[in-house]
């Protein structure tokens, strides 16, 4: 599981990192970026799988827990790359990333933030 130190909780956080409209997408999964650091404080993470993407809620939270784990190991790994900049991140999952595995789940999310 995520540590509490880097997850997006609150809804105004989440508005604000939508707002800013930095997006980079992947293999099905969207990457929204907030905007930059001034100080010292752990990049916090988001992860959204919309009802629209699938009815079931098994399946919505499937998909989320593949992000979460795979963002967890990449966190781990120290292979962030320059995402650490950033104030808060929001992974989207869409309909195209419900059958994947989890490390295809893990390569595109990787692509995505070298290239953020």
């Amino acid at each position: 599981m995520l540590p509490k130190q880097y997850r997006l909780k609150k809804r105004s956080a989440f508005k604000a990192t939508y707002k800013v409209r930095h997006s980079t997408h992947s293999g099905g999964v969207t990457l929204f970026a907030g905007i930059l650091k001034k100080e010292e404080t752990p990049t916090k993470a988001g992860f959204v799988v919309s009802k629209k993407t699938h009815k079931r809620a098994v399946k919505r939270n499937r998909l989320k827990r593949l992000m979460r784990e795979s963002y967890r190991t990449l966190l781990k790994e120290n292979c962030l790359g320059n995402s650490q900049k950033y104030l808060s991140l929001i992974f989207v999952g869409s309909e195209r990333a419900l059958g994947k595995s989890f490390a295809e789940i893990k390569n595109s999310i990787k692509t995505m933030l070298e290239r953020i």
